[in-house]
């Protein structure tokens, strides 16, 4: 097949035939999915230019300041997705309880993120948006919100669009992963990234390095080796990228390799991480696994995470295998030497040295 004719559609087709007893619900409900990623990218490349950047003046579930384009990509998920009848029901990041079936509702659930890292758009940088389906529980028929509380392993789907310099759709039916790039001239996702994999080694990582004094131990210590290049434990040298874009940063680890870390930290004790559970960590773990990666919340795999509230949050570190798994054997490895043993402060002169 030729990768440069072949549609979303045709690509759902085809794995479609792999199942005959599909009703044809689920091919809907990406493609359903797909559409409202193709409208929000028409209104993020507008932006300015018809008064869509800047917040609102609310305030979202999650405490954060919403942005006019929060405001307008989760409605536009909610019109492009309710009115098929395959859903049961829908979980966003920006409302606080989820949207249930009035009627007796489809078989699946969807979570979602409807425009990842909003923080940026007023600076133009890429934004996203991220999505998780799971099969609704069979002896009921309309969902609730503890149906929601699934473990990532029991996806049956999820994926991203990122509106970048072109627009793609990244997606996983538990096949590999698959990169579609919109073709703005016909309206169409083109198949331009078959099989998306993750080397297993990397010289990369992403962290943001201003909460490095919240870390816990496991994370200090891998990123000191890191940052010790050459001469440190590691003996390879390292480049630090951080976008603050959960897309962007699997984006760019998706198509080159690295390892992403926001782990938990002390920073707020009433948050055990930064990025939520459902709708960001899981659709983007079962992409990264599928991709030959490993996502994990910093000592295990965050694919067996049971779920214990909707707007759950939670460490995330996920990537290349092997720095993955290393990250996770310190945590496991318990106490570390103090600061001042550690290789950054033997070969740094300053970048996380204590009252820096």
């Amino acid at each position: 097949m030729l990768t440069k004719t072949i549609t979303l559609t045709q690509f759902l087709i085809e794995e479609r035939r792999r199942f005959p007893q599909a009703s044809g619900a689920f091919n809907s409900l990406v493609l359903g999915v797909a559409l409202a990623c193709k409208a929000l990218s028409r209104k993020v490349a507008y932006g300015a230019l018809i008064g869509l950047h800047g917040a609102v003046g609310e305030i979202n579930v999650q405490g954060e300041a919403q942005q006019k384009l929060d405001v307008l990509a989760n409605e536009t998920f909610l019109h492009c997705l309710q009115w098929g009848g395959d859903l049961r029901g829908m979980l966003s990041e920006e409302m606080e309880d989820p949207w249930i079936c009035e009627d007796t509702g489809g078989d699946y659930l969807l979570a979602f993120d409807p425009l990842d890292g909003s923080s940026n758009i007023d600076v133009n940088v890429s934004v996203g948006s991220i999505f998780s389906l799971i099969r609704a529980p069979a002896e009921r028929k309309r969902a609730t919100p503890a149906d929601f509380l699934r473990p990532g392993s029991e996806q049956v789907a999820a994926g991203y669009a990122i509106y970048g310099p072109t627009t793609m759709f990244v997606l996983t039916v538990g096949r590999g992963v698959f990169g579609f790039t919109l073709d703005p001239e016909i309206g169409e996702f083109l198949l331009t990234h078959p099989n998306m994999t993750i080397p297993a080694q990397t010289r990369e990582f992403a962290i943001n390095a201003s909460n490095s004094r919240f870390w816990e131990p496991p994370i200090r210590r891998y990123v000191e080796e890191a940052l010790a290049g050459s001469k440190g434990p590691r003996e390879k040298d390292f480049n630090m990228r951080w976008i603050a874009s959960l897309v962007a940063e699997a984006h760019r680890i998706l198509t080159r390799g690295g390892v992403f870390m926001y782990p938990r930290d002390t920073k707020d004790p009433t948050k055990p991480g930064r990025l939520r559970l459902l709708y960001e960590c899981n659709p983007i773990g079962m992409l990264v696994e599928q991709a030959g990666g490993r996502a994990s919340t910093g000592s295990g795999p965050v694919l067996q995470v049971k779920p214990e509230a909707p707007h759950q949050r939670i460490g995330f570190v996920f990537g290349s295998r092997e720095e993955v798994e290393r990250i996770e054997r310190y945590h496991a490895e318990g106490p570390v030497p103090s600061e001042e043993d550690t290789p950054l402060f033997n070969v740094m002169s300053g970048l996380f040295r204590r009252g820096a």
